[in-house]
């Protein structure tokens, strides 16, 4: 990574809790530049609450947030259409085929990249399921449609969490290369949750949950 490559993720003062629960993060600081970011922390340590705290769909206890020169508070619409972040979770595509889920996600995103987008496709073997509705498909699957959107959306900021579960081998070996083409480009930030070390992928910072204080 650059050194002197601008923050496309501004953390400023950062303070997230549970109700009624010890803060995950209290005056938080922080920088993310382009590249690959791990947000590395055991089961339980908050990274999942973060990446959405981060995506801007969990509200943060104080502090500010900015991605590309906006401002979640100031300007949500604007911040959250420089993130991509799906959670797994999510019904809110099961009727949706894979390909109309990720025309739905890529909605908007004049960066998207359709090259881009259908190597990982193929690299996922996603084309037997891209007509198939999303509440058919595996969990697996169903990651691999998000991820082949998000890797190819162009968007500032781009968050994974816990980007293999479910993946097949091959699908692993074609996240990391994806992965690795993104981390020598200065663009855009991927921030990859994960409670496991990763060493085949090139990574800008390690940014290591719980905190420690001061």
């Amino acid at each position: 990574m650059n050194p002197f490559s601008p923050a496309l993720l501004r953390i400023d003062a950062l303070r997230f809790a549970y109700p009624d629960q010890p803060a995950l993060v209290s005056g938080w600081n922080a920088s993310v530049g382009p590249g690959v970011t791990l947000l590395y922390g055991d089961t339980g340590t908050g990274k999942s609450a973060l990446l959405q705290v981060i995506a801007g769909t969990l509200a943060a206890s104080s502090g500010r947030l900015t991605v590309a020169g906006a401002s979640l508070d100031s300007a949500p619409e604007a911040y959250r259409r420089q993130v991509f972040f799906v959670d797994p979770t999510t019904d809110r595509f099961d009727q949706l085929t894979a390909r109309e889920c990720t025309a739905s996600l890529a909605e908007g995103d004049a960066g998207f990249d359709h090259a881009k987008w259908q190597a990982i496709a193929d690299g996922f073997s996603l084309a037997p399921h891209l007509d198939k509705k999303m509440f058919m498909l595996s969990t697996g699957s169903k990651r691999k449609v998000w991820m082949a959107a998000g890797l190819a959306s162009g968007r500032p900021l781009v968050l994974l969490d816990e980007p293999t579960a479910g993946l097949d081998m091959p699908s692993t070996r074609c996240l990391w290369a994806t992965l690795s083409e993104l981390a020598a480009q200065s663009k855009q930030a991927v921030i990859v949750a994960s409670a496991a070390r990763i060493d085949t992928v090139p990574l800008a910072a390690t940014i290591e949950l719980p905190l420690r204080e001061g």
